[in-house]
């Protein structure tokens, strides 16, 4: 029992320091190829806790090992650009001049909802107010609002702002969302007609919104 614990003890150093010398990045900025050694890291640190009768060394040297391909990695990392490229892949643009990227949506395997998520992420309500989204290789997404959605605000103007409410989808990836408009007190019906303003159907429309001022954003689905 005594020795399991100072083993564990003794891994749960070694894994510590091995991690800081990794570097400082939060869990959600790594690297693919980090995050893959971080997980092998873990995975090898657990089997001589677990089992006493595995020698220690067994952990210890494949966790050094991982560490300097890791410091090699990230030595070619910084001195090779096409090298980075294939290591960590490259920035997607999901939302281009105020208009989705559904090739690069599919591509990225994400979904409208996911957007709309991560938008949110970086408190921007109404997807009309982005000029650009983009996925950075580390996952996250970096928002850029459209000029006159941003810098100055009401509370720096010593203003009182209004009541803006939520935004609810109404047409998601052409499914229309009966729920929603149910909430709104609104139908079909009603959707239609707001829609034949931009000269489509609900069915056609990849995303429809509404906020609480009740401004409708809408874009068509791109056709295959």
């Amino acid at each position: 029992m005594l020795i399991t614990f100072i083993r564990t003890v003794f891994l749960y150093i070694i894994v510590l320091i091995v991690m800081r010398l990794m570097g400082k990045r939060e869990i959600g900025q790594l690297q693919p190829f980090e995050l893959a050694i971080s997980i092998m890291i873990a995975d090898l640190a657990s089997t001589p806790m677990a089992d006493a009768g595995i020698p220690i060394t067994n952990g210890i040297i494949p966790i050094l090992a991982l560490l300097v391909m890791h410091l090699i990695i990230s030595v070619v990392n910084i001195k090779s650009i096409k090298a980075r490229q294939i290591l960590c892949g490259k920035p997607a643009i999901l939302i281009y001049r105020g208009r989705i990227d559904e090739k690069t949506l599919r591509k990225e395997r994400f979904t409208v909802n996911e957007l709309e998520e991560r938008l949110r992420g970086n408190n921007v309500v109404n997807i009309s107010d982005v000029e650009y989204a983009i996925l950075e290789t580390s996952g996250q997404v970096t928002v850029i609002q459209k000029p006159d959605k941003k810098n100055v605000t009401i509370g720096d103007l010593g203003l009182k702002p209004e009541y803006e409410g939520i935004t609810y989808d109404l047409v998601l990836d052409g499914k229309v969302m009966y729920e929603n408009l149910k909430i709104l007190q609104k139908d079909y019906n009603w959707l239609k007609k707001e829609l034949s303003k931009f000269k489509i159907l609900p069915e056609q429309a990849l995303i429809v919104t509404i906020d609480g001022k009740g401004q409708i954003f809408c874009q068509e689905k791109m056709s295959l």
